[in-house]
């Protein structure tokens, strides 16, 4: 089967053995597709995985091989996540799920970008759905990824009708500000980039390019979807006293946040990363209802054509890249 690996900072189609379930259970899977996230992007330009990894896990895919105690059989084509928690450690316990070691050691193997991955029979039974008939398989590959604003939307836990902006309008930005929309905030988006500014007014969303956005803003809330480290600068401008900056973006030089602003402004800045299990069955139902559009957010890519996928979302010239990998 061919799989992309990383090979000297690249992207590379390699041939490899294929899998079979070989008595465990669980199930093997046709990778359909898999969406391009950010954090493969910054696995790959910051080498923090080594060479020969396997990224990717926002996938959707056909089951050919099972043996599980689920009800999916051979032939179904399913969305799944790749973390799943233990629901017993401290981490857990307290809400912090993607903290749990379980969490982080549990994956699809060997990666999102490979024709076929092994399912284990723990990812079935939590984290595993059947494509909905009103999604496109497209469509259903942002289950993972709006789960992570879910997830995002519940910490920040603010009242309806709070004031958010939103900095930040790549396909995560395009996402909270939409899921927040659902939960009932009133939400105000911003950006350097046209294109993703209209994107977002067109689905009925308030936005603005960053230098044109209201002197006294004073939102209740900033959600900072946005890695470019003067978006810290904007969140400080834009926030009001008491207010909260909930983090869902790393910046490249770590500058941080000033301390006394924090604490003259009785500020809360938090962090959100990854979902749990009933985020994502939100998640899930937000697709499904339509609360959240992601029509035209991302755009195909042959397999072999990956390298140039992470190249063009880098560059941002496409919003987020949906890579075909089994017709």
């Amino acid at each position: 089967m061919k799989t992309a690996v990383i090979e000297k900072g690249k992207i590379i189609l390699k041939q490899t053995p294929n899998i079979s379930l070989d008595g465990r259970d669980g199930a093997i899977v046709k990778v359909l597709g898999c969406g391009l996230c950010g954090s493969d992007i910054v696995k790959l330009k910051e080498k923090i995985s080594p060479d020969g990894t396997v990224l990717g896990h926002e996938i959707t895919a056909e089951i050919i091989e099972i043996n599980s105690k689920t009800n999916f059989k051979a032939g179904d084509k399913i969305i799944t996540s790749h973390h799943i928690p233990c629901g017993k450690c401290k981490y857990c316990k307290n809400g912090n799920v993607s903290m749990c070691a379980h969490f982080k050691g549990t994956n699809i193997r060997p990666g999102g970008f490979s024709e076929f991955v092994y399912v284990s029979e723990e990812h079935l039974q939590n984290v595993a759905y059947l494509i909905p008939d009103n999604l496109t398989e497209i469509e259903a590959s942002f289950y993972e990824p709006l789960a992570c604003c879910v997830r995002a939307i519940k910490r920040a836990n603010l009242p309806a009708g709070s004031t958010v902006l939103v900095i930040g309008l790549g396909s995560i930005g395009i996402l909270m500000s939409q899921a927040l929309n659902a939960f009932g905030m009133d939400v105000i988006g911003c950006d350097l980039i046209p294109d993703r500014i209209n994107f977002l007014k067109n689905l009925g969303i308030e936005s603005f390019h960053v230098k044109d956005l209201p002197e006294r803003l004073e939102a209740d809330a900033i959600f900072m979807t946005s890695g470019a480290d003067k978006a810290i600068d904007t969140a400080l401008k834009s926030v009001r006293n008491g207010g909260t900056i909930l983090v869902f973006a790393s910046t490249p030089m770590n500058w941080g946040y000033p301390n006394n602003e924090i604490y003259y402004r009785e500020l809360t800045v938090m962090g959100s990363y990854s979902p749990s299990p009933k985020d994502l069955k939100d998640s899930l139902e937000l697709l499904k209802s339509g609360k959240v559009s992601v029509k035209n957010i991302s755009t195909p890519y042959d397999f072999a054509d990956i390298q140039k996928a992470f190249d063009d979302t880098i560059a941002n010239r496409i919003m987020k890249a949906y890579i075909v990998i089994n017709n």
